[in-house]
């Protein structure tokens, strides 16, 4: 409906980006509040849409676990009810590594929220973390921005929110290697190394799964093309089933040893195809990402 609310719930760790999401939201027309008390949400959103002044649409806010803890244990009831009461409703959760918010608090010296009277600052995180599992189990779009900066977090709140038009099914297929570790925001992964690796071949050790030399070398791989099949076969064959139960997103990782030419090739070559049936197919080069940040 063309005057249906939509609500963007940002939560998750402190230091994982939420500010910056909701900037990010600011910046494209979201009426935004942060350190929302979980306990007003329904109140406030009922002011919102009755107010007659000038109707908000686009509307996000800001929980976190400075909330009293049996508040934020019972956000995702009212997720339920807010949904049952017509607002097109999604809770965003973001989360990065304890070593990576140690790091961030550091450099920043912020204060952590739950740092008071002396809490040594791994001991906040870790309460942290048990205090908002609720709210990222029931989130609709968990995102691990341990390895991102904050251009590649705005770019992905731009592609995977906004862009999303209500009613219809997100589908991100990233790429990734191994070594660096599995994305935490997958819900599905897949492991290319048992496949014929470029890297080992030296012409092509410096290049990436985007270039004519590897998808060359790759497409006259009979073990990938039998791989590629499978994948294709069982993501053509569920993602219609999450579609149908209204979920909003979907990750799907595919992972080499290094992330730079089998995964990257597959992930290319499985967007391409879905997208003949699925709108719309996100794609994610992680390490890709990664090295043209470092070479900056």
């Amino acid at each position: 409906m063309a005057d249906e609310m939509r609500l963007i719930i940002i939560s998750g760790l402190s230091g994982s980006g939420k500010t910056i999401a909701l900037h990010v939201l600011e910046d494209l027309g979201y009426y935004c509040v942060d350190n929302m008390p979980a306990a007003l949400l329904n109140s406030v959103v009922d002011e919102i849409r009755s107010s007659s002044d000038k109707p908000v649409r686009l509307l996000a806010v800001g929980v976190d676990a400075r909330n009293r803890r049996k508040d934020v244990e019972s956000l995702p009831k009212m997720i339920a009810e807010l949904q049952a009461d017509g607002v097109q409703t999604e809770l965003l959760f973001l989360q990065a590594s304890d070593d990576v918010l140690l790091q961030r608090f550091g450099d920043s010296r912020r204060r952590h929220p739950l740092a008071d009277h002396g809490t040594e600052l791994r001991t906040a995180i870790a309460s942290e973390r048990t205090i908002m599992a609720e709210v990222a189990n029931a989130a609709d779009l968990i995102v691990d921005t341990s390895r991102m900066s904050i251009y590649q977090l705005a770019d992905a709140i731009r592609e995977r929110i906004d862009r999303r038009k209500l009613h219809t099914l997100s589908a991100l297929i990233e790429s990734f290697g191994f070594k660096n570790g599995i994305p935490a925001d997958a819900d599905f992964v897949f492991d290319l190394r048992c496949l014929p690796n470029p890297y080992w071949t030296l012409k092509l050790r410096g290049l990436n799964g985007r270039d004519k030399e590897v998808t060359d070398f790759l497409e006259a791989q009979p073990a990938v093309i039998a791989m590629y099949n499978d994948i294709l076969a069982f993501l053509q064959r569920w993602i219609p089933e999450y579609d149908k139960v209204h979920r909003g997103y979907l990750t799907v990782a595919i992972g080499c040893t290094g992330g730079q030419h089998r995964s990257v090739f597959m992930t290319d070559k499985l967007a391409t195809a879905l997208r003949t049936t699925h709108d719309p197919v996100l794609v994610r080069h992680n390490e890709l990402d990664r090295q043209a940040i470092e070479s900056r």
